[in-house]
Formats: structure tokens, sequence, C-alpha cells
């Protein structure tokens, strides 16, 4: 394995790198099905990640070009509320647009959940 010497992205560290790839693997169910929507920019040409390190956070969803967060909340984030608010805090602090959804809403009403994002996107992409 070859050991990066450049820095990090937004801070983050071995672990969280680690911890991404894991997530990357081990997805909840909502996080598929959201992916297969957006993966190889089939957002109306959007390039999104998915489980992209930031700082000592891992976003579910990124979009680089708007800067803007995807994430997906299941049933133990009504306990962490906190928690939540922090990371969107810390998110917010490097530029980013954090939108939240519902795991729920995924498989409800996908297209409404991409509706919303393009649109969010659509408000923070520079002018072409």
């Amino acid at each position: 394995m070859v050991k990066k010497t450049f820095n990090r992205i937004r801070g983050t560290t071995p672990d969280i790198e680690q911890a991404a790839k894991h997530l990357r693997k081990h997805q909840t169910p909502a996080e598929p099905r959201l992916w297969e929507a957006l993966r190889n920019k089939k957002l109306h040409g959007l390039r999104f990640r998915r489980q992209h390190p930031v700082g000592k956070f891992i976003a579910d969803f990124y979009c680089p070009s708007c800067k803007l967060v995807i994430e997906l909340d299941g049933e133990t984030h009504a306990h962490q509320a906190d928690y939540d608010t922090a990371r969107t805090q810390e998110m917010a602090a490097y530029g980013y647009h954090v939108i939240r959804f519902e795991n729920q809403q995924i498989f409800d009403d996908l297209d409404s959940v991409l509706n919303v994002i393009y649109q969010k996107a659509l408000s923070r992409s520079p002018p072409k």
C-alpha cells in the first residue's frame, strides 16, 4: 500500500478515510437506491461522490461542483440531533451546504428527492 504524502481532504485522518471505505461497502438500504440515481452523472450531469470525508465526519453524498452534501437520516438520527447539528456546522465551515432526507423518503418519493437535490445544486452552481 502506498502512503499518501500530500495534505488530506479537509483535515481528514487515515482512520476517517478507512471508515469511509468501510461505509461504502456497508450501506444502509436507502443509500444504494439514491446512489444508483446519482452515480455516473445521472442527475443532469452532476458528479457525486459517496461517503466523502470532511474533517472528522463522512458525508453520505457530495457534489464537488456546488459544494452540496446530502445526508440520509435513519431512525438513529432522531436521538442524535446535537451530533447532526455539529456535523452540519463543521461542513458549513468548509463552505458546504447540507440537505437532509429521511431514509423513507428515498423509497416513498425518490423523484421528489432528486428534484430537491437538483434545485439546490442549481442554486449553488457557479454561473457558466
